[in-house]
């Protein structure tokens, strides 16, 4: 069993049980809870290292769990779950701060890959390259894993900075949606784009002067994007 502890959010016990089996099989610890009201209660008690949010809950919803659980300082990685097979809810999700979403029924293998995907972001222990990138007012520290713009600290979570640190480090090349997807994901994730443009959207607000006219995260149309120096 590893140390890191995941938190079940789910009303139907079928598939709680069904999680919490799958992850405890990999070595996870899984606990479980069945409303929003108790998630709450319990990350704020005890912080796991990540929470799978069912969308429909009794009461309060997912995406008011997870709008909750992102106002508070401590970053909580969360996967959302979801029986909706719209684009809207699940992009929607992704806008309010959630890590990446997953669609049942689901199979053991996606979930896991998913599951060890982000805690590998959130927990990688592998050094970075030492190296601070300048681009006019912006800076990404590699080593610290930190961005700032006018001198001021940027909030990012951790695909945030890993998209925005490929994409710098790379300046002037052109990746498609498909490689930023493999390189920054970590697993095969063919089909669900809209993803990376979520991502992109959300680092355009909170590092552009003007996210409708992005100075540094630029459009390749029709391909994917690119970092301009």
């Amino acid at each position: 069993m590893t140390d890191q502890r995941n938190l079940i959010v789910e009303d139907d016990p079928a598939i709680a049980a069904f999680v919490q089996t799958a992850l405890e099989r990999e070595g996870f610890a899984a606990e479980v809870v069945g409303n929003g009201i108790a998630a709450l209660e319990r990350t704020a008690v005890q912080r796991p290292d990540l929470v799978l949010l069912d969308l429909m809950l009794p009461g309060m919803d997912g995406l008011q769990v997870c709008q909750a659980i992102r106002r508070r300082p401590v970053y909580i990685p969360i996967i959302m779950l979801t029986a909706k097979d719209d684009d809207v809810d699940k992009i929607v999700g992704l806008e309010i701060g959630a890590d990446d979403y997953i669609t049942k029924p689901f199979k053991t293998r996606e979930l896991i890959a998913r599951v060890r995907a982000i805690l590998r972001l959130v927990h990688q222990s592998a050094a970075p390259v030492p190296r601070r990138l300048r681009f006019a007012q912006l800076e990404v520290d590699l080593d610290g894993r930190t961005v700032t713009r006018d001198g001021q600290p940027v909030s990012l979570t951790p695909k945030e900075f890993d998209l925005l640190a490929l994409l710098a480090s790379n300046a002037g090349r052109v990746f498609e949606r498909d490689t930023l997807l493999e390189q920054v994901w970590g697993y095969d994730y063919a089909g669900e784009s809209r993803t990376v443009d979520v991502h992109i959207q959300r680092l355009r607000q909170k590092i552009e002067a003007d996210p409708h006219e992005p100075r540094f995260l630029v459009t390749v149309r029709n391909i994917g994007y690119k970092f301009e120096a």
